[in-house]
């Protein structure tokens, strides 16, 4: 299975998976899952791009610097724990949102390193985001 997944990693020109337009999950707090993801992720030009009422909550949209929301947040009970990989530019992009959390007082699943069991150069933070999710910052260079 590991083998099939580095090959995989190799065959790709990039990173992106061109079939995701987006993401969505829901959140005990909007507010607060967007202030979270806003602040941890700033250091990959995660922004929030809009918000809008639904029912007695919001929904919030987050993107990068093109403007684009992609990944959304959601009132509703989170139905078990995720895992979320957003990509990071380089090394030192992972490190600081591994220090933004670590300012936030987040749960630091794995510190900041190589994954060899990934692929060679698989460097990546974990941390658990207010619902007890599993996001990651992951550079793969």
């Amino acid at each position: 299975m590991v083998a099939a997944m580095l090959r995989a990693f190799r065959s790709y020109p990039s990173r992106e998976v061109p079939v995701l337009d987006h993401l969505s999950i829901p959140t005990r707090d909007t507010a607060a899952s967007a202030d979270f993801y806003g602040s941890v992720f700033a250091p990959l030009g995660a922004q929030v791009i809009m918000r809008f009422p639904r029912g007695d909550g919001e929904v919030v949209g987050l993107g990068g610097p093109d403007g684009k929301p992609s990944f959304w947040l959601g009132a509703g009970p989170p139905s078990g724990e995720l895992h979320i990989a957003f990509v990071a530019p380089d090394r030192s992009s992972v490190d600081a949102v591994h220090a933004a959390a670590v300012d936030r007082g987040a749960e630091i699943l794995h510190a900041p390193r190589v994954w060899p069991e990934y692929h060679p150069s698989y460097y990546a933070v974990f941390v658990r985001d207010p619902d007890g999710h599993n996001v990651e910052a992951v550079c793969h260079t």
